[in-house]
């Protein structure tokens, strides 16, 4: 379906109160899996399923030096690869635009949150620290690639346990039962808004013709601390403050799956 058939197609339906697969406007596609402890090579990891949208993410820690300006906090390094078995319109080779903007919303919402707290990642001051490295890999690009891949990097940090380090060296073959401790639980919902409508959980046609786009995080107490805009069109504050609102309250359903 070409795009101008596709989009009047979408907001027709839109104008109808219903959508591709007969959803509401905020309703997620179900079912909604969170697995833990996929990988057994890896410090921590998870699969998560929305609808058809799959994607799985490992955490490695490792030893490093600190920057100078923060010589008593560790740091998180977010990477996300899009490989062309989850989309075929995604191409081998470095990363680009889409997976920089997807690694970028994780590590935001996880840095900004303060769900991890840094200075518990350092080992000797100005000397070592723990890296903690998140790795994100969609098995299945059906639509919300954000959602699923936060929420799948918040169940891989949760799984996550130390390896036995000595002071020199890390033991990757031994975990302990130190547990990486997660002080804040960030949800991430992106609001997409076609014509005039708001809805969640894009599929694959719907992000086609998305005209702009709010990824909303969100922490427990529905304290925002994360948001990244997306789309050609730009937003009113009204609309930003409409989808802010929307993002908070669906980020509280999805919390409960976590």
């Amino acid at each position: 379906m070409m795009y101008r058939e596709l989009r009047s197609h979408i907001i027709s339906l839109l104008n109808a109160n219903t959508r591709l697969d007969g959803r509401n406007f905020t309703e997620y596609r179900n079912p909604i899996e969170v697995e833990q402890g996929i990988i057994k090579t890896a410090e921590g990891s998870a699969r998560v399923k929305i609808g058809e949208t799959e994607i799985i993410v490992g955490v490695k820690l490792e030893v490093g030096e600190p920057y100078p300006d923060t010589p008593d906090e560790g740091t998180i390094i977010v990477g996300a690869e899009l490989l062309p078995m989850s989309n075929p319109e995604f191409e081998l080779g470095p990363p680009g635009i889409q997976a920089i903007e997807l690694a970028r919303v994780v590590d935001r919402g996880i840095r900004e949150s303060k769900a991890l707290d840094f200075k518990k990642l350092c080992i000797a001051k100005g000397e070592k620290i723990w890296m903690v490295i998140i790795d994100i890999c969609p098995i299945n690009d059906a639509g919300n690639l954000f959602d699923a891949s936060s929420l799948a990097a918040l169940a891989a940090l949760q799984d996550t346990k130390y390896p036995e380090f000595d002071g020199e060296k890390v033991d990757y073959k031994k975990k302990t039962d130190k547990k990486l401790k997660l002080e804040k639980t960030p949800i991430a919902v992106t609001v997409i808004k076609i014509g005039d409508k708001f809805i969640v959980d894009p599929d694959i046609e719907e992000e086609k013709v998305v005209d702009a786009r709010l990824t909303v995080s969100s922490i427990e107490d529905g304290t925002l601390c994360a948001m990244q805009k997306g789309g050609d069109y730009p937003l009113t504050i009204a609309e930003i403050d409409q989808m802010i609102k929307i993002g908070i309250e669906k980020g509280k359903e999805l919390r409960k799956i976590l």
